[in-house]
């Protein structure tokens, strides 16, 4: 979140896990980990997939779990700041069209969050960027994003009125992501312990982030160089598919965004494929993040409201911290832009058959029993989304 009488700079409030369990009395918790069947997540970049979550005995839409995950996260923010937001921004992956981009605004309505403004996820990272370096007009920033399930390579440019615009975005499709290395490290792990092993994701995760010369993971000792080794043709096509994305245009620096992107090794490959500063915070997970909440402001007050930075310069390198993205004047939705989704191409395949709705989801059936955590806390999940 963003003061508007206070400093420029935003402050993360709450880290929650993006997980909604669907309980027998019909009620959702947040934020933890339920039985199979009954839990959903990743559901915030599926808004407008006609394939619903099946979740117990009930169907729920994509957008419908992210509206109401959005909705209780303003409630506690709310709880904890005794006032309401005066402007709500949430981001989005830059492909997507008017009909994904309706379909949340009309949950978000649903569930009575009007004042939102939809923002592209590279945007964002340019605002948090922006508000700690000067970024001139036509400059451009290339934005490297590497989740928990999810990669994307993007170019942005600084317009004169001091907004972003968005230049290039390529969604990764076949790329691993940082899941796909928790499972490379657990599988180093499991040819030392032998077939009968047992490995922790969770374990496996943690022992990522925090890789020095070597970690240990269920009392096995793996080095740098061995995970380097095993991950390193998967880094290489990340990069080779950034710097494809980025093409011709020469960015005045890279922005790591994304907590995968605390592997050094991500950014020492970046910084050998490209001519150009490659930055990122200390938690790269929640650049996005707090890169909306100056988006939201600057909706309220406007970019020329908001002064130069005194620093020209942002850090030189990938593990330094210190790091800003802008946001733009965003124009709000017209409905009538969002009556239909886009055509699909014909397909053979049977309709799914969806059993009908048996329980009402409305404001009141979320449950605070999810795990919380200040600025201090670690999140659980990469994308810090």
């Amino acid at each position: 979140m963003c003061r508007l009488d206070g400093t420029w700079d935003a402050e993360i409030a709450l880290v929650v896990p993006s997980l909604l369990q669907l309980t027998d009395a019909g009620t959702f918790t947040v934020g933890e980990l339920g039985a199979p069947g009954w839990t959903a997540f990743g559901f915030a970049r599926r808004a407008g997939d006609a394939v619903p979550f099946s979740l117990g005995p009930e169907t729920c839409p994509a957008e419908e779990l992210t509206a109401l995950m959005i909705m209780w996260v303003i409630g506690e923010v709310v709880a904890r700041e005794g006032e309401q937001p005066r402007h709500v921004a949430v981001s989005h992956p830059a492909g997507w069209g008017p009909y994904r981009r309706g379909q949340l605004h009309g949950a978000l309505r649903a569930v009575g969050v009007h004042d939102v403004t939809l923002v592209p996820e590279p945007l964002a990272a340019a605002e948090n960027h922006a508000v700690r370096a000067r970024v001139l007009p036509d400059a451009s920033l290339a934005v490297f994003s590497l989740g928990s399930h999810a990669f994307s390579a993007s170019v942005v440019r600084r317009a004169q009125n001091r907004t972003f615009e968005l230049l290039n975005h390529v969604e990764g499709v076949d790329h691993h992501t940082g899941a796909d290395f928790d499972d490379l490290l657990g599988a180093l792990v499991r040819g030392r312990l032998g077939k009968d092993g047992r490995v922790s994701a969770v374990e496996c995760e943690a022992a990522k982030r925090a890789f020095g010369q070597s970690v240990v993971v269920s009392g096995v000792e793996i080095t740098r160089d061995e995970f380097v080794e095993e991950v390193r043709p998967s880094v290489d096509h990340l990069v080779g598919t950034f710097v494809r994305a980025v093409g011709p245009v020469q960015p005045d620096a890279v922005l790591l965004v994304g907590g995968a992107c605390r592997m050094a090794v991500v950014g020492d490959a970046l910084s050998a494929a490209v001519d150009c500063r490659v930055l990122a915070e200390a938690a790269p997970e929640h650049s996005v993040a707090k890169g909306l909440a100056v988006a939201a402001r600057l909706v309220l007050l406007g970019p020329e409201a908001e002064p130069e930075p005194l620093d020209t310069s942002v850090l030189l390198h990938t593990r330094e911290q210190s790091l800003r993205f802008p946001v733009g004047e965003v124009p709000a939705p017209d409905d009538d832009e969002f009556t239909a989704p886009p055509p699909r191409p014909p397909v053979d395949v049977s309709p799914l058959e969806l059993p009908p709705r048996r329980v009402k989801r409305v404001a009141s059936v979320l449950k605070p029993a999810g795990r919380r955590s200040s600025s201090r806390s670690r999140d659980d999940d990469e994308d810090g989304r």
